[in-house]
């Protein structure tokens, strides 16, 4: 690999005040004031910007430009922000701290599922947890006396602003987001050396810790793996992270971490996405769509296989005549303009965090008015929802109708959002995981994506026969909430 040099390999932003003047004495008042600051009183800091998705992966990473990012860095090297900002360092304590265990535990979580203790010992992962419930003052001997991490499963099911950073984070990238929390002691280490299957962001929330960051062995890797010390050979990269920083590494990145001797704990936040959605994923998941339509039109593809092929050793004439069908689906996808990938569609709006609406506010209603043939309507939560179109789910018949569905994600619960995907899981409420949406006939497909693709439309000037079809088309979307009448 061609070795670069530090400027090249790393973009490092300092955010320091200025000195002197009116700057240097709202710097000092500013910094006082995080000093004072209470938990909830730092989640309202306007540190992140949540105007929209764009924007808040704009302020996430800040001051590295989004262009730059994905141009030098994503899938690419890893990137640290390193920041001198008491206020942002204020705010990123507050997303989560190890003074809020003792609460969450009250809550009652359990070992493996919410919580991992764990512990490197000789390059191997050593897992310490009890069964059943976890106590809080077990929690605490074992932090304190075995020097143990503590890792904590997706906190934002229990955190409100890491709820919002994250479902805006799922918008941005169209893929679902998950976190850890990693709590530990000085002198410690958690994990051994390993590389993930996810794009991770590291968050230092609280304390400091040591980074060792090493050349891949598998880039961009589909799965997790430990990999041994003598293995891996130097470090490329080497750094201590403090409140405020942020680290970026694609998946694949050899990286290991501990607590220095020193500081009394770290805390950090690992945000990840990316997980089993590369071009691979795409085309394992579209390809069976687009032979299954092609088959209907092509009668080469509807040929049958030679006799006896799945007998045989040797298939090297039937590779050829596959290799020429694959063509033949290639060039059939030049001229289409559907591409169907219902699957991972349904598995990122099926499994992904509801829009946040604050932890006190009402589970979402139709409200406003209802829509009439002369209203004008909006969509609404456009990040939320997703068409499609597939075979009538509803139709058990021989001959199955292709019908559009459309699913959203406004009923989903974020208390169980990345705790599994068992689609026959039942809750503790006794509600099984489902997914959320509406089902129409074929001809309701050019309607729907006019109101997809402008801001506002009127209902009589959908692209549908009948008024009835139009007002029963604004009424479903409005049931669900998807579209406001204005």
């Amino acid at each position: 690999m061609e070795t670069l040099t530090e400027a090249e390999m790393w973009a490092t932003a300092w955010n320091m005040p200025k000195k002197g003047g009116k700057h240097a004495e709202m710097g000092k008042e500013m910094q006082a004031q995080c000093k004072r600051a209470k938990v909830e009183e730092a989640c309202s800091l306007s540190v992140m910007n949540f105007e929209n998705p764009d924007s808040l992966f704009g302020s996430f990473i800040s001051p590295i430009k989004q262009e730059m990012f994905f141009r030098e860095y994503w899938e690419q090297k890893p990137l640290l922000v390193q920041r001198n900002d008491p206020l942002l360092a204020a705010y990123y304590q507050s997303l989560f701290q190890l003074s809020d265990l003792k609460e969450l535990c009250s809550q009652g979580l359990y070992y493996g599922q919410d919580i991992n203790i764990c512990r490197c010992v000789n390059g191997k992962k050593k897992v310490l947890n009890k069964e059943g419930k976890v106590n809080y003052m077990q929690l605490k001997k074992d932090f304190d006396q075995k020097k143990a991490t503590i890792q904590f499963h997706q906190p934002q099911r229990f955190k409100e602003e890491l709820w919002k950073i994250q479902e805006k984070l799922e918008c941005y990238f169209g893929s679902l987001v998950g976190s850890n929390v990693y709590i530990t002691p000085q002198g410690s280490q958690g994990l051994p050396p390993h590389y993930d299957d996810v794009e991770v962001f590291i968050l230092q929330l609280e304390g400091k810790k040591h980074w060792r960051l090493y050349k891949p062995t598998v880039h961009l890797a589909r799965e997790y793996n430990v990999e041994s010390e003598d293995r891996i050979g130097n470090p490329t990269h080497e750094f201590t992270l403090k409140p405020g920083d942020l680290l970026y590494f694609p998946r694949g990145t050899i990286h290991q971490a501990d607590t220095p001797l020193g500081i009394s704990y770290s805390t950090h936040v690992t945000i990840s996405t990316y997980q089993n959605n590369s071009w691979g994923d795409f085309l394992l998941d579209a390809i069976p769509g687009l032979v299954f339509d092609s088959a209907k039109e092509d009668v080469v593809l509807r040929t049958s296989i030679p006799r006896q092929l799945l007998m045989q050793v040797d298939t090297a004439d039937s590779t050829k005549k596959l290799s020429s069908l694959l063509r033949r689906l290639a060039d059939r996808l030049e001229n289409t303009r559907e591409l169907r990938s219902s699957d991972m569609k349904k598995d990122f709006i099926m499994n992904r965090l509801p829009p946040c609406l604050g932890c006190d506010s009402d589970p979402l209603t139709p409200g406003g008015k209802l829509p009439k043939i002369d209203s004008k309507i909006r969509l609404q939560f456009r990040d939320h929802a997703i068409i499609t179109v597939e075979p009538d789910q509803e139709n058990s018949d021989e001959i199955r109708r292709d019908m559009v569905y459309v699913y959203h994600s406004l009923k989903n619960r974020r208390e169980t959002h990345m705790m599994g995907r068992e689609d026959d899981t039942t809750s503790e409420e006794g509600t099984s995981q489902q997914t959320h949406g509406l089902r129409f006939p074929l001809s309701y497909l050019d309607a729907l994506k006019q109101i997809w693709s402008s801001s506002t439309v009127n209902v009589k000037e959908l692209n549908l026969i009948s008024d009835e079809e139009k007002e029963n088309l604004a009424l479903s979307l409005w049931t669900e909430c998807l579209i406001e009448v204005i």
